[in-house]
């Protein structure tokens, strides 16, 4: 098990703030169904609002990691279309996102990891009251065709289907993070509202950023002579390393557990430069340093990578509690006359 470093008190806004909003709540809302639930990041987000999860995950480490720190029970299984669930008011999920980034070649509907006829299988079971999935931008490029297919399967089954491109860095996450949010609903859905201020990397992580654990792992001259050559061909103005002052890049599970060209790396003071700890991946992600990952190193980097920003999280389950809290729905020939393709707004 991963589990923060031993230090004293530190006196940083951020993470107080995370913990603050992130800390246990009573559960007085009802149960959220959680497909494709990883580590538990989006759960967790769900919780501090005040519902109840169960999540579906096929990682074994991630469904560790996920009991650990949650209250709700996790399901470790490889998820299929004909699987029965629990019936629930909400379901949310993060389907596979490998199929649709660029990174993953963008196979689409053809990537056996697609997690779509899942999602749609379990919406179309259970008939919840709302549902939501986040997935990278991705999906509106070669796979968009596909993408507006299964949107249309989800409106047949009786939805208002809305989508939008947020990026986490808007909502108090230390790191720019886009990601495009799907909504299924009856009436009167609001995406959050962006958050006033912004936090960079070194106000997440400023206790650490001149330490040296025994884990630490070093770039070597080789490593460093490479990196400069990559920076050099992509014509990069600023070096890639972690800045400080202004949010991370998006943490990927290739970018913290793989040693590339693009890993995110840290500057020490003495000139070295070391790649990521585990915590401080963690901290941009907006996981509370209390959340203990369960795994060796790749593992957890790959469900760091992996997972939705807990504080981001949290400010969708509040729209979505909000939705819940009213009563105004439309009919379903409202919903019907209203249907349209589907629009990517940005807010």
């Amino acid at each position: 098990m991963s589990t923060p470093h031993e230090r004293g008190s530190v006196n940083n806004s951020y993470i107080e703030n995370i913990n603050q909003i992130l800390r246990p709540k009573e559960q007085s809302y009802p149960v959220v169904l959680d497909l494709f639930a990883g580590c538990g990041g989006l759960a967790l987000g769900f919780e501090a609002q005040g519902f109840a999860t169960v999540g579906y995950e096929k990682d074994k480490d991630a469904c560790a990691t996920y009991r650990h720190n949650l209250h709700g029970e996790c399901h470790c299984v490889v998820l299929k279309p004909e699987m029965e669930f629990p019936q629930v008011p909400v379901i949310i999920g993060g389907p596979p996102c490998q199929p649709f980034s660029v990174i993953g070649s963008q196979k689409g509907s053809d990537d056996e990891r697609n997690g779509f006829p899942v999602f749609v299988a379990a919406v179309a079971q259970i008939k919840p009251e709302i549902w939501l999935f986040e997935n990278v931008r991705g999906v509106y490029y070669r796979s968009k065709p596909y993408f507006e297919s299964i949107m249309d399967e989800l409106r047949a089954l009786g939805y208002v289907v809305e989508a939008t491109l947020l990026n986490a860095v808007n909502y108090g996450v230390p790191q720019n993070r886009e990601r495009v949010i799907v909504v299924g609903h009856r009436g009167h859905f609001q995406f959050p509202r962006p958050v006033s201020y912004r936090v960079s990397a070194g106000e997440a992580i400023c206790d650490t950023t001149a330490a040296t654990p025994p884990e630490s792992k070093f770039l070597t001259l080789s490593m460093d002579k490479y990196i400069a050559e990559y920076e050099r061909k992509s014509c990069c103005v600023r070096p890639r390393d972690l800045h400080f002052d202004q949010p991370a890049r998006t943490l990927t599970c290739r970018n913290l557990a793989g040693a590339t060209s693009d890993m995110h790396r840290i500057r020490l003071p003495d000139g070295r430069r070391r790649r990521l700890l585990q915590q401080e991946a963690a901290r941009l992600q907006s996981f509370p340093d209390s959340f203990a990952f369960i795994g060796n190193e790749t593992s957890v980097f790959n469900q760091i990578g992996n997972a939705v920003p807990p504080l981001f999280a949290s400010h969708l389950a509040a729209s979505v509690r909000a939705y819940l809290e009213t009563t105004e729905r439309k009919s379903t020939t409202e919903i019907e006359r209203a249907a349209q393709p589907l629009q990517l707004s940005l807010l």
